[in-house]
């Protein structure tokens, strides 16, 4: 009886190792428990550690001890942070990392809710001393920012007016993207802006919609009239969830969701089987496989109540 010949493990290919300093911190962490080749390279070589993104699922248990011990693997070298939702990181921890790691050139703080405006500068004065340009700047979702602490990270940052009125347009279906491995062309050198509507300092949002760009072109030709655009943040501008048109004088789909649909991206989604509303696509996870189609969480749990 003939036997199939075995076949040795041997060690990852080569082009394996070029990816992990592109790869989030949840996979990098995943990846040093695959084979004892990629744990000897995460642990020898800093170069995967020079750039750290903590996303889901990490953010939510992401804590000022694991942030000081993860980012001393750069050993001061460290030139990314970008933490999204991570809420229990304090001003202590993220002063902590910034002292270290004083040639960080992109801070992403999206959504960390302990953080403070006063650390954010503390953190941005230590990285804006001996002539060192910090690229990037985003905290949108830290809370109590004024003006004049806008004013103050600009300034610290040299951002003036001229730039931030050329800015690229940032629309509000792509708040979610993590922008840490884009160009800075791609993006702007601080995220949030003031309000044109209310003046309060969040992330102001432009509308893709072409008759929109067309109407506030027209307007702004016209010197005395009082500009109404649909540029603002998104308590004072009701945007669709998938496409990040304004909604305010359109007919909505009904979403499953708590987000807005505009009517062109509701008919373009699938809908739930019994009452007929959509998901967006960042909330379709929430939906449930029922033959033929899907069930929203609500019909899901009555049907279940029911049977």
């Amino acid at each position: 009886m003939m036997q199939s010949p075995s076949h040795e493990l041997g060690p990852p290919h080569e082009a394996m190792f070029l990816i992990l300093p592109y790869l989030h911190l949840f996979e990098l962490l995943s990846i040093s428990q695959v084979c004892k080749s990629f744990r000897d390279a995460l642990h020898h070589d800093i170069l995967p550690w020079l750039n750290i993104v903590v996303d889901k699922p990490l953010n939510s248990r992401f804590s000022d001890d694991f942030l000081v011990k993860i980012m001393a693997k750069a050993k001061g070298r460290l030139r990314i942070i970008a933490m999204k939702n991570c809420f229990r990181i304090t001003n202590d921890g993220l002063l902590q990392v910034i002292t270290s790691n004083p040639h960080i050139n992109k801070l992403y703080l999206q959504g960390c809710t302990s953080l403070t405006i006063e650390g954010v500068i503390g953190a941005v004065k230590l990285l804006t001393k001996a002539n060192h340009r910090l690229k990037i700047l985003a905290i949108s979702g830290i809370y109590n920012v004024k003006i004049e602490d806008f004013q103050t990270l600009c300034h610290l940052m040299g951002i003036n007016q001229m730039q931030m009125k050329n800015r690229k347009k940032n629309y509000y279906n792509t708040r979610c993207e993590l922008y840490a491995f884009k160009q800075e062309s791609d993006q702007p050198s601080i995220d949030v802006d003031i309000c044109p509507k209310c003046g309060e300092i969040r992330e102001v949002f432009d509308c893709p919609r072409d008759s929109c760009n067309t109407r506030i072109q027209q307007q702004r030709q016209q010197q005395n009239q009082v500009l109404k655009e649909c540029r603002g943040c998104f308590l004072c501008v009701p945007r669709c969830e998938e496409c990040g048109v304004c909604t305010k004088d359109d007919e909505l789909g009904e979403a499953a969701c708590t987000d807005i649909l505009c009517l062109n991206c509701w008919l373009q989604l699938p809908k739930c089987s019994f009452c007929n509303k959509a998901y967006c696509n960042q909330h379709a996870y929430q939906q449930s496989l029922y033959p033929g189609g899907f069930l929203c969480s609500y019909c899901s749990f009555h049907a279940t109540q029911s049977s």
